[in-house]
């Protein structure tokens, strides 16, 4: 490899796309066009980035599938920021394969933390958990750490781990620092503002009041029944049982624990329930139908009990209920949580990270875009959605999901 190119590559690790460009900005061969590709992606043009990696990918010939897998790692790493879910999986997978085998850890090791970041991105908690046990992080370079230790942070802060949250922030940081790349400080720093940020909203006792990460996990462990309003379920200590696929009962549920310890009226119910203005004798008949479906379900942490003016929740071994709601509630909530992060996302993107349809996820995105709250730009399949940070709004990483026990 030649002086220019060696020169290249040691600014780019430095993080100094400009001074790399310097170098190998004429130049058309293979490893030129690998660098000048990463240069450009660091510097934010994605779209041109995107063209070197392949034709850096097709420059490359057949002996040399380390080179090749590298630019298959870091168009890859330009999927994953563009929020090109589509990107075929396999082929990153292949190529951290083919640097595992070749002896290149520390690529091996990157690729591993874009598949975990894509992992996290869609939920897949488990899958990103077992990829990241399976790299041993102390022989690797000050950057690659540090990326190592943002997925650990972010696999924990999901769990509502959030004492291993911190550490491995902490060591993040300190990874960060010895490696001297602004951008990646910055992003350390960022991710830190999740475990500063509102993550919920407890209502009890008729009073209102947010919680961070930390708070929630204490929550969950203090006793209390907990009516999860961010993933449907109901929860104390010992047990959880899932409403998800009953919204007519966790709706009853709801309104009984914000009521606790008061009754409800059957007319608040009904409304709450099922919309019903003018309850007739078939509306409360519906009532007790349900009513009988949520004791059955809540058996073993609660009763229902009936009262002169409607129905009240009776914890069976909790001393205190209470209500945990995200700290934003709209009708596309979870779309704004995703966009929240500042990217930019295509429909068909936001659909595979919502487990949603791409026609559910474009009629959301228009009915905010009507409201004002997103913002497109491009047309067709280039078409991207985004809207800026809200204040007070939960970003991806600050949704729960899955919770401890479910």
């Amino acid at each position: 490899m030649d002086s220019l190119i060696t020169a290249a590559a040691h600014a780019l690790a430095a993080g100094d796309p400009l001074g790399a460009l310097k170098r190998v900005a004429l130049r058309d061969d293979a490893p030129a066009l690998a660098l000048r590709g990463i240069a450009m992606a660091q510097l934010g043009d994605l779209v041109r980035a995107k063209a070197l990696l392949k034709s850096a990918a097709r420059a490359f010939g057949r002996r040399e599938a380390v080179a090749r897998a590298r630019c298959v790692v870091a168009e890859a790493e330009i999927a994953l920021v563009s929020r090109d879910l589509s990107w075929p999986a396999k082929a990153l997978d292949a190529a951290r394969a083919t640097l595992e085998a070749h002896g290149d850890r520390v690529n091996a090791a990157h690729a591993r933390n874009v598949e975990v970041r894509r992992l996290l991105l869609i939920g897949r908690l488990d899958e990103a958990e077992r990829m990241l046990s399976a790299l041993d992080p102390s022989p690797l370079p000050p950057a690659a750490r540090a990326a190592h230790e943002l997925a650990v942070a972010g696999i924990a802060a999901r769990r509502l781990q959030t004492k291993t949250a911190h550490a491995a922030l902490s060591r993040a940081a300190e990874a960060a620092r010895k490696a001297d790349i602004p951008a990646l400080t910055a992003e350390v720093e960022n991710a830190a503002l999740v475990l500063k940020t509102p993550a919920a909203r407890l209502i009890a006792r008729g009073e209102e009041r947010t919680l961070l990460l930390e708070e929630v996990e204490a929550l969950f462990a203090s006793g209390a029944l907990v009516v999860d309003a961010c993933r449907n379920v109901v929860r104390d200590e010992r047990q959880v049982v899932s409403l998800a696929t009953r919204p007519i009962l966790f709706a009853l549920a709801r309104a009984l624990a914000e009521a606790w310890p008061g009754d409800v009226s059957r007319s608040t119910l009904l409304s709450r329930a099922f919309r019903a203005k003018h309850a007739d004798e078939s509306h409360r008949a519906r009532l007790r139908v349900e009513i009988g479906r949520l004791r059955a379900e809540l058996r073993a942490l609660a009763d229902v009990s009936a009262t002169k003016n409607g129905f009240a929740l009776v914890p069976r071994r909790a001393g205190e209920v209470v209500v945990l709601a995200p700290p934003v509630e709209e009708r596309h909530a979870a779309v704004l949580a995703f966009l929240a992060d500042g990217e930019s996302w295509s429909s068909s993107a936001l659909a595979i990270a919502l487990g949603a349809s791409p026609r559910t996820v474009q009629r959301a995105l228009e009915q905010l875009a009507e409201a004002g709250k997103v913002q497109s730009f491009g047309r067709g399949p280039a078409r991207r959605w985004m809207t800026p940070p809200l204040t007070g709004f939960p970003t991806i990483l600050l949704l729960p999901g899955p919770l401890p026990s479910d």
